[in-house]
């Protein structure tokens, strides 16, 4: 492999999540390095979990989007999404648009699922004034660290999602979907081991049991890998869930998040798993025309708030179905 023109470094100290990569000499185009860049990751994707390329030149969504895609997966749709997000083009999507005070927790894209991308990159088009940092942490760290009777439990039990869209509430169904047939949303459901209930008002809601471990598939690891403490109630801030709570039945909340066989997880749990990711988060500031490339399963990101304008594009690839996996640990 030859890196004579790159710069390989910790961008972190005593860590090698993320290595940060940058070329030796000024002018350097991304596209130009994509071959390098695509040997170095082959060589050291699996060991670091995640890279940032910083100092190469990409002025858009288009050169952004043809380097994710040189790693030769098609870049994927943004499928029965939890979050609402605005398609830049084909396969580029903007990271979460939630309000820029609030804070996203650390996740593994799409964990609440049994299928997601392997692979996830994102741009840094414009830093905001300040924070606006997305922050990371090596999944498998977080297994280790997780108490193993916290992690014997949710292993066995697995996890229950609960989503109920649209009512103002929540991302409708219609966009989570990208359709408005009702016959499109039931056999994607099916095929997907969803289950899907029409209610009363024409909203939906959906249960899916998935995994709160996994084992990447290539290094055999095991890592921490759900979303229980985003999607349970005890994420949401304390008026918000106390109101939601006078108006809405549990099992019609927004999102919602059960043991596999149903039963509540208790908060104070919850509050552990959320103290050791605080522990191992990984945070460090953007800059203009940054690019970083995670192994989704390896390495978990977030979003810190942040004041001014912000624009941060996502790009996925590689799916991994859990459906058809023998590592299945429900």
């Amino acid at each position: 492999m030859n890196t004579d023109t790159l710069r390989i470094e910790n961008l972190m100290p005593n860590s090698e999540l993320p290595l940060l990569v940058r070329p030796l000499s000024h002018g350097m185009r991304l596209a130009d390095a994509a071959e390098q860049l695509r040997q170095l990751v082959d060589s050291r994707l699996l060991q670091c979990g995640g890279f940032v390329f910083r100092d190469f030149i990409v002025e858009s969504a288009t050169e952004f989007k043809a380097f994710a895609a040189s790693f030769g997966h098609p870049l994927l749709s943004y499928e029965f999404g939890s979050t609402p997000r605005t398609k830049v083009e084909d396969g580029v999507y903007t990271s979460t648009e939630y309000p820029p005070h609030q804070s996203i927790p650390l996740h593994n894209e799409q964990a609440y699922t049994r299928e997601w991308p392997m692979k996830i990159w994102f741009y840094s088009a414009l830093v905001a004034q300040r924070g606006g940092e997305t922050p990371i942490a090596d999944s498998r760290a977080i297994y280790r660290r997780i108490d193993p009777r916290i992690r014997q439990r949710f292993s066995e039990k697995g996890l229950m999602y609960v989503r109920n869209f649209g009512n103002g509430l929540d991302v409708p169904w219609t966009q989570v979907f990208n359709s408005k047939d009702i016959v499109v949303v039931e056999q994607y459901c099916r095929t997907h081991g969803i289950v899907c209930e029409w209610k009363d008002d024409g909203e939906l809601r959906t249960r899916q049991t998935c995994q709160a471990v996994a084992q990447h598939p290539v290094t055999q690891d095991w890592v921490w890998f759900n979303q229980a403490h985003l999607f349970h109630v005890s994420n949401l801030e304390p008026e918000v869930r106390e109101t939601l709570l006078e108006i809405l039945d549990h099992e019609d909340l927004p999102r919602n998040v059960y043991y596999g066989d149903g039963s509540e997880i208790e908060d104070v749990i919850l509050d552990e798993i959320r103290g050791v990711l605080d522990e191992l988060t990984i945070s460090f500031s953007w800059q203009t025309g940054d690019v970083m490339m995670l192994d989704n399963m390896l390495a978990a990101h977030a979003r810190s708030p942040f004041k001014g304008s912000r624009k941060v594009v996502v790009a996925m690839a590689e799916p991994y179905s859990q459906l058809h996996s023998q590592n299945s640990t429900l």
